[in-house]
């Protein structure tokens, strides 16, 4: 629940701070919001990392890292004023003493209230055990607030989570994890419930009497780059569908809360994900499609297959593209199926939510045997941020013809997919004890006990890999998935 607006004292201590992700999101985020005077001189963040680095040395490969990502450095300066360094192992018990006498020295210094924030920008397996030093160290014996911000993966299934979970709730409570999904931070995600709870004319329609279909596309025309090793022990299923996509799905289709505190809000999403339509692994086969891109053409240049990348098995079975059919058993969305999608190497670039609207009884302006153009909404997500709403309306000649138009509003042409104002939207809600788009134990619950059932399936059958070229929009069973119902994907819908 929100209890305060600006300016939170705070020290934020970022474990795995030379790490890509601190360099490229968590301190020009950190950055920015000071810029914004959304924190001020009661900050400061100690950067903990394996590396023998000095303040000064740390302070320079920061403030080098602000500059790129950052437009305006305005105040950068000053703001490196409050980043510290200290070289730590997080196996060492020693370690966390000399973190707290240097956190409560920082804590004196900058009037900082008690308040901590602990952010886990490091992998998985070291989670348990920073957690369980950080209490047995006193770390977390604070008169002000404790906070953990932990990046996915959270566990590799529902019984690593499930132990995951428990050891990091013997240091800290459910309402004190934060457990972080960017896409949850994207402003046009965020508007999803804006657009339906604020707009009369939205909420009255959203059901199974005037929705057909829900379609949810995230796709890359990138390759897995440089994390060829972490994507073979993940995939599109676990790294994409599992959380991202998931989530998106309890934002289209919860029901309005009875308010917007955080609590009500993921109340919500928690029923949607346990009322998906549990498969059996009978029924996964005809309901999910997996791809893994083979070399092909991206923007004119030729690229290499996934099994050609490098820390990549010849024969891998890892999926680079997921798309599945997901059915909704409660009242208002019974019978709509929810088509998901993600995948690499695709056609474009982009996140989009497309609802189509049930056709009109009867064809008055065709030809009976004739249908009308679609209705749709249309959510674009990224690269260009807005909004647009598909209709019918007569053509500019005489009779009584119709052609489709488009009421279109964007908010931004710039692609800021995975950026610094994700970041920052959820850092600064951490700091407010705003828990809303944060993922809640129950919702990871869920959404484990769904993919599980898919993951064992195909960990148990060879797929004949790899079955689509780079640069098309995946394997041609993902048209099937929707055809068999009378539908398409809408690829060129802006």
């Amino acid at each position: 629940m929100t209890t305060e607006t600006r300016n939170i004292p705070c020290l934020i201590t970022i474990f795995g701070a030379t790490g890509d992700l601190s360099h490229r999101k968590l301190f020009p985020s950190i950055f920015h919001l000071y810029q914004q005077n959304q924190l001020d001189e009661h900050i400061a963040i100690i950067g903990v990392g394996r590396r023998d680095w000095s303040t000064e040395k740390f302070r320079n490969e920061i403030k080098a890292s602000v500059e790129k990502h950052v437009q305006d450095t305005e105040k950068l300066d000053e703001f490196m004023e409050h980043v510290f360094y200290q070289s730590h192992d997080v196996s060492d018990p020693s370690s966390y003493e000399e973190l707290l006498t240097f956190s409560n020295e920082l804590d004196s210094k900058y009037q900082l209230e008690g308040n901590r924030l602990f952010y886990l920008a490091m992998a998985p397996q070291f989670f348990g055990t920073v957690t369980d030093f950080l209490k047995s160290s006193g770390l977390t014996e604070t008169d002000g607030f404790k906070r953990l911000i932990i990046e996915k993966p959270f566990g590799t299934d529902l019984a690593s989570a499930e132990e995951l979970n428990k050891q990091i709730r013997r240091s800290f409570k459910e309402e004190e994890i934060y457990r972080i999904d960017h896409y949850l931070g994207k402003d046009m995600v965020q508007n999803i419930e804006v657009l339906r709870f604020a707009n009369a004319m939205f909420e009255p329609l959203w059901n199974n009497k005037y929705i057909s279909n829900v379609q949810v596309t995230s796709s890359e025309i990138l390759g897995v780059e440089d994390r060829g090793g972490y994507y073979e022990n993940s995939g599109a299923l676990k790294d994409m569908f599992q959380n991202h996509m998931l989530q998106m799905v309890a934002l289209l289709a919860m029901e309005p809360p009875i308010s917007l505190n955080s609590e009500d809000v993921r109340n919500e999403k928690v029923k949607v994900l346990r009322s998906i339509r549990p498969l059996k692994e009978s029924e996964v086969k005809q309901n999910f499609v997996r791809g893994q891109y083979d070399k092909g053409q991206i923007d004119g240049e030729q690229v290499k297959s996934y099994r050609e990348e490098d820390k990549v098995a010849d024969d891998s079975n890892t999926p680079t593209f997921v798309a599945g059919k997901l059915l909704i058993d409660n009242f208002r969305w019974a019978g709509v199926p929810f088509f998901i999608r993600t995948g690499k190497r695709m056609k474009k670039k982009g996140i989009q939510v497309i609802v189509e609207f049930k056709e009109v009884p009867m064809n008055l302006y065709y030809q009976r045997d004739s249908e009308l153009e679609s209705n749709l909404l249309v959510i674009n997500i990224q690269p260009n941020e807005g909004l647009s709403l598909h209709l019918n309306a007569k053509k500019q000649v005489q009779g009584i013809e119709t052609e489709p138009v488009q009421l279109s509003y964007s908010m931004s042409a710039q692609d800021k997919m995975n950026t610094v104002d994700a970041y920052e939207n959820l850092i600064f809600d951490c700091l407010k004890g705003d828990a809303t788009n944060f993922t809640h134990w129950e919702e990871l619950k869920a959404t484990w006990k769904y993919v599980d059932v898919i993951q064992n399936v195909w960990d148990n059958d060879k797929a004949p890999f790899p079955n689509y070229r780079a640069g098309t929009n995946g394997p041609i069973k993902s048209q099937l998935l929707l055809s068999i119902d009378g539908f398409k994907w809408w690829d060129d819908i802006n």
